[in-house]
Formats: C-alpha cells, structure tokens, sequence
C-alpha cells in the first residue's frame, strides 16, 4: 500500500503526478497532480488512497470525491486531447498533460515533483520518477485516482456522442468490441490517427466518411474537474 515514506524524505511541498490514458485508440489522455497536507489528511484517505486501477469504480469514484472535499488536499487535472495527440505523439502529450496538471496547482507551488514511471516532464521544480509510483506514493496515488475517474468520465460523456464503439465499458483502449466497430463504422474524430489500428481503418477507406461528420467537439472539462 502507498505511504508518505517519499514525501517524507523531502523538506519542502510534494506533489504526486500521475496520468490515465496513454494506451487508448480514442479519447484524450489525463494528468493530474495533488498536494496531500501529511498532516491533515483523514484516515480514510490515508487508508484509502491506492493506484486507481486496483480499485473497482465506485471506489474510485468515492475517493476522488472525498479528495475534492477535503481541505487536506490540492488538485490539478489537465485534459490532452486527440489532436495534440497526433500532434506530439502520446508520450509528448503526457508530459505536456503532466505539466499543466501541476501548473493548475496554483500557489503555493510544489517544490518537488513525485512522478509515476520513468520519464520526467519538464517542470520548475525538481523532479524525481518512481516506477510503479502510484503503489508507492499516497501523493501518486491521488493523483491516480484524479486522472482515470476525470478521463473515464469524459470517456462515458463520448460514449452517449459516438455509440456502436463500447466506450462506456473499454473506455477506448483496443478491445476486440472496439476493433470491430472501428471496421464496420469506420473512425471518428476521437479516434487518434497516429495509431496503427485506426490508420488501418481510415486505409480501408470505405468508413472514412465518418471523419468528414463534424465533432460536436472535443470533451470539455466538467464542474467535476476541479475543486
């Protein structure tokens, strides 16, 4: 279970970042970042707080509200979407999500940066990669829970906007349901082109029509998003 072992070897204000998403055929990815005030924080965050994908969705879902509820606890959540996906290819829009989340920190500023994995965004304050941090880190562990509740939110909202493709149960990620249906519907906007499964589909050509139909747009952050 994560602690405060890491945090404690840091004199100064630590911040968590985590993100969900990277993996998917659709969809944006999510960074998030949080300050957990060691001293304050209730004991059933303390006991609570684990990496988001060994706790079933209610839990999480539990737990991110209670974080943004409690005093003992800043967050920050930033969104990347498909096209800066495209764009950067999906490890640069991590690290770019990563960034924003702890800008949206606000003041005052982290002085340290505890980061799932093993690549370092690029942040004003120093910082240090653990791998598998978010069983490690309670600080990883919110910031865990804050992006896959935050992104499979907005998975759910794209869902109701393109049915057929079983967003709501694979929130994008390649599954065999998925597959399927980006074969016989073709791509949508919210399908990352930089991928090889979806560049297959748009190779094929005859659902390429789909991509002409205007997207009701990218998902907007909802009053969930922030404290």
């Amino acid at each position: 279970m994560p602690d405060f072992s890491l945090e404690c070897q840091h004199p100064g204000l630590v911040c968590g970042v985590d993100e969900a998403g990277r993996g998917p055929l659709a969809g944006p990815v999510v960074a998030a970042a949080a300050i957990l005030d060691r001293a304050r924080l209730p004991d059933a965050l303390r006991g609570g707080l684990d990496d988001s994908k060994a706790l079933k969705p209610a839990r999480r879902e539990a737990l991110f509200t209670a974080l943004q509820d409690s005093d003992a606890a800043r967050l920050g959540v930033s969104v990347v979407d498909v096209a800066d996906i495209d764009r950067l290819n999906v490890l640069g829009a991590t690290l770019l999500g990563m960034a924003r989340a702890v800008a949206a920190l606000g003041e005052p500023a982290p002085t340290l940066a505890l980061v799932d994995g093993n690549r370092p965004p690029t942040l004003p304050c120093p910082v240090t990669c653990v791998v598998k941090g978010d069983t490690k880190s309670l600080s990883i562990a919110a910031a865990s829970i804050a992006a896959k509740v935050t992104r499979d939110r907005l998975m759910l909202d794209l869902d109701v906007r393109h049915p057929g493709y079983g967003w709501a149960r694979n929130m994008g990620y390649g599954t065999a349901e998925h597959l399927v249906a980006l074969t016989t519907l073709g791509p949508t906007p919210q399908h990352r082109r930089s991928f090889a499964p979806v560049r297959a589909a748009l190779a094929v050509g005859e659902p390429a029509q789909a991509l002409a139909l205007a997207d009701p747009g990218n998902p907007k952050p909802g009053p969930w998003l922030t404290k």
